[in-house]
């Protein structure tokens, strides 16, 4: 039987064949814009990242020589905004086909970015201290235990550098989908430790994906135990379902001492 994490990718990748909205690359124009200084780049669903956030890389509206992890972050909507500013990236995914729109994008627009096909709940393929900044988009809902995605970061980051994350705060899971303001789960929710979960999540044939929600207490605390440095945090809204009436998502920006 295939791992979790291998059935998500397996889900995503028949996600981005019917045009999810995380998995369409950027076009020729949106690269020429980003190249010309006028750019943003999402952690989570509506509110484009502060520029602000990427300090102290970025300089004169340039990246240029900041080694640069994608984490989770295929689909060739930010690297390419990040290798239009000169950053040396690097992007690591679990889906193939979010790993291929990296490929064509970077083909077409004529620059270098490593693509890593790997699958975060295992230890990250990279020595200790490789990156200068992590961007890590909402994605953590795939894996259970993003504890160990924390501490993972920590390691792979030099002294000084910066994780970027996006994350849900669970509350979406609490209800229906064909009745959004309907709650019929309680958080956590974990198809791993709920065989009726497991079962639904596997039958949907417009799903097929494991998710889980995680807490305020995993998901900053975590980060503060691996040893990091909270700096800043904002919340977003989504385009759908409670996330319409209440903010579903953070974004934070943590440093390693």
């Amino acid at each position: 039987m295939d791992s979790y994490a291998e059935l998500n990718a397996q889900a995503i990748d028949r996600w981005v064949g019917k045009g999810w909205i995380w998995g369409i690359p950027m076009g020729p124009e949106e690269f020429a814009r980003a190249k010309a200084g006028d750019w943003k780049v999402l952690l989570t669903p509506l509110k484009p990242v502060p520029q602000e956030w990427f300090l102290p890389f970025l300089k004169e509206g340039s990246l240029k020589g900041t080694r640069l992890l994608g984490l989770a972050s295929g689909g060739g909507q930010q690297m390419p905004v990040f290798s239009a500013l000169g950053a040396e990236c690097t992007v690591l995914d679990y889906s193939e086909r979010q790993l291929e729109s990296e490929r064509l994008v970077a083909q077409r627009e004529a620059y270098d970015i490593t693509l890593v096909r790997a699958d975060m709940t295992k230890p990250l393929p990279f020595p200790d201290g490789s990156f200068d900044l992590i961007f890590h988009p909402v994605s953590n809902c795939y894996i259970e235990d993003v504890n160990h995605v924390w501490r993972e970061c920590m390691r792979i980051l030099r002294s000084g550098g910066v994780l970027l994350a996006g994350m849900g705060n669970g509350v979406s899971y609490l209800f229906d989908d064909e009745d959004p303001l309907r709650v019929v789960h309680k958080l956590p929710y974990n198809p791993l430790k709920n065989p009726e979960l497991y079962k639904k999540s596997m039958e949907d044939p417009e799903d097929g994906s494991i998710q889980f929600s995680h807490t305020l207490e995993d998901q900053l605390g975590g980060q503060l135990r691996a040893g990091l440095t909270l700096r800043d945090l904002y919340e977003d809204f989504d385009t759908e379902g409670v996330g319409e009436y209440y903010p579903t998502f953070w974004a934070s920006r943590a440093v390693k001492p």
